[in-house]
């Protein structure tokens, strides 16, 4: 009885962090990547990147030159509330792609692609074409037009369009094909372009300045570029449209992001453990995001990444290492019997016997407790601490690691199979 007892304090003590809640920090705004940081660099590094920034300037410049040139004889046309959703199913039927909705779809797609080759974030593609001199992105109604997020991967934007693309264009109908696999070309150069020298990803490119410059696994964005670049390397299923010489560069391009997603694994004490939502693009150190998105191994993009990883079908030692850590680090911070609740009222966190595994959705890196951020930028060690609206608007506890698990007992056995 008293084994149990002891058991269920230090579930409770890993779930809120500690014995009694306290302020532990704040959050640091991480630094954009800018020609003073190079400075930094090895000599024989600083050309490169030098050159990354050039591009991405150019790029941007090059943006919003063209919009600026449509409105010469065109006014700007005011950004419409955006709908729910966004009007790109992945998942409908292979006959439905060949179908006027769904060409309706690939036009406003590719009518608002930007002149760098992305795509802006939250807006649904039902709607009609983009018209001259309208923004690339629309921001909420009512307020002034700025130029965020023009051309991002966040929110799954840019990969979204481009595998809607890819499946309208292997269903084979429409006379705008060639114009569909023109504007895939081009999304697919805009990840090229946009990848940096180390393999990273920014959140927004052409570069936006602040954390949106940190190679981000927040979201899985990363992650999902990761797959996409996969799945065109493969030339397979819905990609068997592309031409070898993309995929050799999709592939090149997987690679490099494999590589970056195993140099930015984090240690503690010596020993691997797992990946913070956004890392320094130059030193690969963990850095925070938003207000209350601190500095710390977070389980769900960590997952994530764990399965990009064991996708490699034929892993290195570096990447067998890699996953065999992180796998390691999910079974030592799981929650058992704990319940969190979460409504539009409010979120809790019970003990609940039987219940989980359950995962924080951040720990402390020095300490792998579960630690919790606000809008006022504090890091708490007990999400009650939280203000009522964080407390219930984010997922602080998650469960979605626990199949990253199963698929990482299968794993095993294959990987152990090939080695031997």
């Amino acid at each position: 009885m008293k084994r149990q007892m002891l058991a269920a304090a230090i579930a409770i003590v890993l779930a809120t962090g500690t014995v009694h809640a306290e302020v532990i920090g704040k959050m640091e705004t991480p630094q954009a990547l800018t020609e003073s940081r190079l400075t930094a660099l090895p000599p024989d590094q600083r050309a490169v990147w030098q050159a990354y920034l050039d591009r991405s300037r150019g790029l941007m410049a090059a943006d919003k030159a063209a919009l600026a040139a449509e409105r010469v004889d065109s006014a700007a046309v005011p950004a419409a509330e955006p709908k729910p959703g966004n009007g790109m199913p992945l998942k409908n039927p292979a006959p439905w792609y060949g179908s006027a909705d769904a060409l309706r779809v690939a036009d406003n797609i590719a009518s608002y692609q930007t002149p760098a080759g992305g795509w802006g974030k939250n807006v649904n593609r039902s709607g009609p074409p983009r018209q001259k001199g309208e923004a690339y992105v629309h921001g909420d109604a009512g307020k002034p037009e700025g130029w965020s997020y023009v051309g991002t991967i966040d929110n799954d934007a840019t990969i979204t369009e481009l595998r809607f693309l890819a499946r309208v264009i292997t269903a084979g109908h429409g006379a705008r094909k060639a114009e569909y696999k023109a504007a895939f070309a081009r999304g697919m150069e805009y990840l090229f372009t946009s990848q940096y020298p180390n393999g990273g990803f920014p959140q927004v490119y052409p570069l936006a300045g602040g954390y949106h410059d940190a190679i981000t696994y927040n979201d899985n964005a990363l992650a999902n570029v990761t797959d996409l670049l996969e799945d065109v390397a493969l030339r397979q299923g819905d990609y068997g449209f592309v031409a070898p010489e993309l995929a050799a560069r999709a592939a090149q391009a997987r690679d490099q992001a494999e590589r970056v997603i195993v140099a930015s694994q984090i240690k503690t004490g010596g020993v691997l453990t797992a990946w913070c939502q956004q890392h320094d693009p130059l030193t690969l150190a963990p850095v925070g995001a938003r207000n209350f998105e601190p500095v710390a191994l977070t389980s769900v993009e960590s997952a994530r990444l764990l399965n990009v990883l064991m996708r490699d079908p034929a892993p290195n030692g570096a990447i067998i290492t890699a996953v065999d850590a992180g796998a390691a680090w999910l079974k030592r911070v799981a929650i058992h019997d704990q319940e969190w609740t979460r409504t539009k009222e409010g979120a809790s966190l019970a003990p609940k016997a039987g219940a989980g595994p359950l995962w924080a959705r951040f720990y402390d890196v020095a300490t792998m407790r579960p630690i919790f951020g606000d809008r006022d930028r504090t890091i708490h060690t007990d999400v009650n601490e939280l203000s009522p609206e964080r407390r219930a608007g984010y997922a602080w506890y998650v469960n979605n690691p626990a199949s990253t698990l199963d698929k990482y007992a299968k794993w095993t056995g294959k990987v152990s199979t090939a080695v031997k």
